[in-house]
């Protein structure tokens, strides 16, 4: 991330910026003492003992030998900060190194390793310190070493955990095949996805270990006079407790800042560091899609099923908020099955999450539009109205079932989760139903099937599961998105019969989100083709096939294979959609159409009425046609 990226990021996080403030304040502060006209702070001035704050020359007062509390903060404030960082530093690089290392080899060396790191857990942390400090003597050095071997379980405990996930994922066995040596995959494909996780632990352990070394030092054990630090600061005030509370009081509150402060930036540089959430707002998932709208338009005029207007969703990146869907429409009525087309990135999925406001937030935001359900604006539900229609009224078939899917729960037991009761229905009669929908998507023995953990079960009969939880509740729209990529041919015909005759027998409307025409021809009444977050064609799919309006859409026609025609040249189509934030102003798809003229690239073009039923965005649709 540049340096201009990484200080908007930061500038969408107004507690990162407190943190940093705080912090860089006192560690300015630290640095700067030694340079700045202070007088000594271990120089004694007893006639001048317990001077309150406010007195000339001592902001902060003086402590019981009369030296200027203010200068001995900002001493021990970076001795106490030197030893944070570095006893933090040591933790750190062992611990991870530690719970990497028996991450990656795992069985004897992982269980070796561990029972170590469990022999030091089993001594109270504290009393470990100490006793460390007792075998070495008292002293700043020998308490920072004291409290890094300490905490080093704590890292080692936190990188295998967060390593155990990695070292799985199909992209360390690619290294691994690639040749590479045991070292460069640790620290080229595990340590970057451990990193985030350690961050924030070393910046809330600074934190934490400044307050520990603050307990040595006020037992006595840490800085040995006259060398101080907040710590042995914190317990010369204690004796002055009553007398003079500012001399306790000064440290204790740079102490509790310094903490804070660690805490609020060790969060922000998480999300800085990891690209998964660098590019987002930060903060906690919400539950619905924000509705951001600049103004409400009427919901009078919304009519059937289900009534899409002009929905645009954005998302805020690295580079500023961009819309990932713009300007959506389309209906869908009773039994109606209407097919979304278009390559991986042109808006597809976000179209189909937004429908029922599953789109996450942060980063995205649905800014305008309307999604009319049976005469209501679902953009304008508060969160239990809405919660009372998903899965009930407006069902979901996800396209990893894998994922989608509780990996500890039981698949009988997600599927009765998904059951809304009839009125005097009881558990008997709940898992009756379970199990006719278990058998009513294909699965065999359905009791066996219940009782079965998702990955137990292969991918085909886990998305039956999915489409068995989705029409439940016999639901009025069943959103389906691209659920059968990761499946076989076979199996991918049974699901998509099996989804299309269950949606047609409960009246449904489908809306089935593909990459694969194909499939919509097999199983869609109408299409919409979506390209870099627009809708770029929409009509009949048997007319769309015959006859594209839209450049797009032959070329993704094209490169469907054709049954009989084995010997057809599949005709692949050169780039990818533009991403979000550099979607030309003008008609998206110029740069990669071989029939744009200069008009196609000097302004947006309009999704205009093409044949009876047909909308193309295209201003040579006609010469398409004719063609």
């Amino acid at each position: 991330m540049s340096a201009a990226s990484a200080i908007r990021a930061l500038g969408r996080r107004p507690m990162t910026l407190a943190g940093l403030a705080i912090v860089g304040v006192l560690v300015a502060a630290a640095l700067a003492a030694p340079l700045l006209p202070l007088a000594d702070p271990d120089l004694t001035a007893p006639f001048n003992r317990l001077a309150p704050p406010g007195t000339p020359g001592h902001p902060l007062g003086t402590d019981h030998l009369g030296r200027d509390v203010l200068v001995r903060v900002l001493d021990g404030l970076r001795v106490s900060l030197g030893v944070g960082v570095g006893a933090t530093a040591a933790a750190a690089l062992a611990g991870s190194a530690i719970g990497l290392v028996a991450a990656y080899y795992g069985r004897f060396v992982d269980g070796a390793l561990m029972r170590a790191i469990d022999v030091l857990m089993a001594f109270p942390y504290l009393l470990l310190a100490l006793a460390i400090v007792a075998a070495l003597g008292p002293g700043l050095v020998n308490a920072a070493l004291a409290i890094a071997v300490a905490n080093v379980p704590f890292f080692a405990r936190a990188a295998r955990g967060a390593a155990l996930v990695v070292v799985r994922r199909d992209y360390v066995d690619a290294a691994r095949l690639a040749g590479f040596s045991d070292l460069r995959i640790l620290l080229g494909e595990v340590l970057p996805n451990v990193a985030p996780l350690l961050v924030v632990a070393c910046a809330g352990t600074i934190g934490w270990m400044i307050l520990e070394t603050a307990g040595l030092s006020f037992l006595g054990l840490g800085a040995q006079p006259p060398q101080a630090d907040l710590g042995s600061m914190l317990g010369d005030g204690r004796k002055v407790a009553v007398a003079a509370p500012h001399v306790a009081a000064a440290a204790g509150v740079v102490v509790l800042l310094l903490v804070i402060g660690l805490n609020l930036l060790g969060d922000g540089l998480r999300d800085l560091l990891d690209p998964r959430l660098k590019a987002g707002a930060g903060g906690a998932p919400q539950p619905a899609t924000a509705v951001e709208r600049a103004s409400v338009p009427p919901a009078s005029d919304l009519g059937g099923l289900l009534d899409v207007r002009g929905l645009t969703t954005a998302f805020d990146t690295a580079n500023g908020r961009h819309a990932a869907v713009r300007d959506v429409s389309f209906a869908l009525e009773p039994g109606e099955a209407l097919g979304v087309v278009g390559e991986s990135g042109s808006g597809k999925s976000v179209a189909a999450l937004s429908l029922n406001r599953l789109a996450p937030t942060p980063p995205g935001a649905i800014v305008a539009g309307r999604v009319g359900f049976r005469g209501d604006d679902l953009l304008d539900l508060a969160f239990e109205p809405l919660r009372a229609l998903r899965g009930d009224r407006v069902a979901y078939v996800f396209q990893d079932p894998l994922t989608s899917l509780n990996p500890v729960m039981r698949v009988g037991d997600q599927i009765l989760e998904a059951l809304r009761p009839a009125p005097g229905e009881g558990r008997a009669g709940l898992r009756a139903r379970m199990l006719a929908l278990i058998a009513d998507v294909g699965l065999e023995d359905s009791e066996r099937a219940a009782r079965a953990f998702p990955h137990e079960l292969s991918g085909g009969q886990r998305q039956r599961i999915g489409v068995a939880m989705a029409i439940a509740n016999r639901p009025d729209v069943l959103v389906a998105d691209e659920p059968t990529t990761a499946l076989d041919a076979m199996t991918q015909i049974r699901v998509l019969e099996l989804m299309g005759a269950r949606a047609k027998e409960r009246g449904a409307a489908l809306l089935f989100v593909s990459h694969d025409f194909g499939v919509v021809a097999a199983l869609c009444d109408r299409v919409i083709v979506m390209y870099a977050g627009e809708i770029v064609e929409e009509g009949p799919t048997r007319e769309v096939l015959r006859a594209p309006r839209h450049p797009y859409a032959r070329r993704l026609i094209a490169c469907a294979p054709r049954l009989g025609e084995p010997d057809r040249a599949l005709e692949a189509l050169a780039g990818a959609p533009p991403p979000i934030d550099a979607i030309p102003r003008a008609c998206a798809f110029s740069p990669r159409c071989d029939h744009a003229i200069e008009a196609c690239r000097a302004a947006p073009v309009a999704l205009e009425p093409a044949g009876e039923g047909r909308r193309a965005r295209c201003l040579r649709w006609r010469e398409l046609a004719d063609a």
